[in-house]
Parts: structure tokens; C-alpha cells; sequence
């Protein structure tokens, strides 16, 4: 299993490091804790992404990809458009949004251990992917 830790100073008590592993698939039959997502974001009472928090700390909303041994390490961005009228995105690099990948109603969904969500690969698949951890992103 692969643990991802990135260094940031002094991160606000309202943001959460989320931690998103690939969830049964007939690839996967048994899902993959190899395959996943760990991003920091602030979370509101509901446990939904708050927009405004996340515009306050943006350069603390980090994100990292880990996939069969590869890292991918970015941001969290808040973007215009979508069905929700702006969409929750991992950007990996700055000079391109061809490497975006978009998380599936991210704006309403409720983060919580156990619950699941889907996330747009840059290659237009989608994956399921299961809460595994919501911890203080100390």
C-alpha cells in the first residue's frame, strides 16, 4: 500500500486529508488500496467540500494520484461549468487542464468514511472509489 505525505506548513484545523482507494471493479474484483487519491480539503459540518474555505486555504488543498506505483501530486481546484455549475478537479500540472481529472457531483456529495464516488480520469473513464479515511490534515 502506498502512503503519501507532502509537507505543508502549519495547515488550518478545518481542512481534512481524504483518502479515496479503488473500489471493487471487474479489473479490481477485490478494489485496490495501490490505486487511489489523498487530497486535503476543508469540509463543512456535513462533511460536504466548502467553497469558501477552499478559496480562503486554495494553496493548502493539495492532491496526489497514486497509481501502480506512479505519483501524481497537485491541487484541488474549484472550476466554472459542470452540472453543478462548477466542478471540483486534481490538477497536475498548471500549464495544461488536459491532465484534470473532475470528481463526479464532488460539490454535493458527503464525504464520509465507507461512502463511495467517482472521479473523470483524464482519459474520459470513469472509477469508483471508496472513502477510506477523513483525518485532520496536520
Amino acid at each position: 500500500m502506498v502512503r503519501v505525505k507532502y509537507v505543508m506548513a502549519r495547515t488550518p484545523r478545518v481542512l481534512k486529508r481524504i483518502r479515496l482507494e479503488l473500489a471493487r471493479s471487474r479489473e479490481f474484483p477485490d478494489g485496490s488500496v495501490d490505486h487511489g487519491h489523498e487530497f486535503v480539503a476543508p469540509l463543512d459540518m456535513t462533511g460536504r467540500i466548502d467553497p469558501a474555505l477552499w478559496r480562503k486555504y486554495r494553496d493548502s488543498c493539495r492532491a496526489c494520484r497514486f497509481w501502480d506505483g506512479d505519483l501524481y501530486i497537485g491541487y484541488l481546484l474549484h472550476q466554472p461549468g459542470g452540472s453543478e455549475h462548477a466542478r471540483w478537479v486534481f490538477d497536475y500540472d498548471d500549464t495544461t487542464d488536459v491532465d484534470d481529472e473532475a470528481g463526479h457531483r464532488f460539490g454535493t456529495h458527503v464525504f464520509r468514511a465507507g461512502a463511495y464516488l467517482c472521479i473523470r480520469r483524464e482519459d474520459g473513464d470513469m472509477h469508483t472509489f471508496k472513502v477510506v479515511s477523513i483525518v485532520p490534515a496536520t
